[in-house]
């Protein structure tokens, strides 16, 4: 046992004398590393404070229009400006370092699935990145309402679920799928639109979609031949 304890204690100071030898042989590379590593950090942080924060302070600024026009459902102005205010298509050519551009993708997807511009839509809601419980799955179900207009239905279906799934809320997963369901039925998979009911009826009976679900449910039933 004692003789193991010498050995280790050998192994051990052995690697400390390696490591000792490793930084003093290269303590000028390390040097330079950590260096470099420090300016890199230093750098990053006087580029967020001197550039993209004044950024996002004008993006925020040139935006506030482009979202009230949205409200106002004035799509055109809201998507190219009004000659004096921008528009979110200026929002993102401008400041696309920014959240605000992120969020004005969000903006101008919806304006174009609103007017109909379908795979303009899915183009620029497939830009937009977010984490939020609400504004995720909308965006992901927006562009399955996009799918559903195109006719790309088994699109749209995969949409609806993963907006569904995406945090699982009482507000926005009913919504979809629901929406899901339906595509199912128009797909003539009534199998899967009766599982998606059935859920719908379990999970989110208290849900506007829940209340009236026995009503789809049947009928779903009657098309399938159960």
């Amino acid at each position: 046992m004692a003789e193991e304890k010498e050995d280790i204690l050998v192994d051990v100071k052995e690697a400390y004398s390696k490591t000792e030898h490793y930084l003093e042989q290269n303590k000028r590379s390390l040097a330079i590393i950590l260096g470099a590593v420090v300016v890199l950090i230093a750098g990053y942080f006087v580029w967020q404070k001197l550039f993209v924060a004044p950024q996002e302070q004008e993006a925020r600024s040139e935006m506030f229009m482009a979202e009230k026009y949205f409200e106002k459902d004035s799509l055109d102005k809201a998507i190219n400006g009004d000659g004096k205010a921008k528009g979110f298509k200026y929002i993102i050519e401008e400041y696309s370092i920014t959240k605000s551009a992120n969020l004005a993708h969000y903006y101008l997807g919806i304006s174009y699935l609103r007017k109909g511009k379908f795979e303009e839509a899915v183009k620029e809601l497939k830009e937009f990145e977010t984490d939020d419980e609400i504004l995720g799955p909308i965006a992901i179900g927006a562009m399955g309402d996009a799918y559903m207009e195109m006719d790309k239905k088994d699109d749209a279906v995969s949409h609806y679920l993963k907006a569904a799934k995406e945090d699982n809320n009482k507000f926005t997963a009913p919504i979809y799928l629901m929406k899901a369901a339906v595509a199912y039925e128009e797909l003539k998979n009534f199998e899967n639109a009766i599982k998606i009911y059935e859920q719908i009826k379990a999970d989110y009976s208290d849900s506007p979609e829940g209340r009236d679900i026995d009503r789809f449910l049947e009928r779903a039933k009657a098309l399938s031949g159960k």
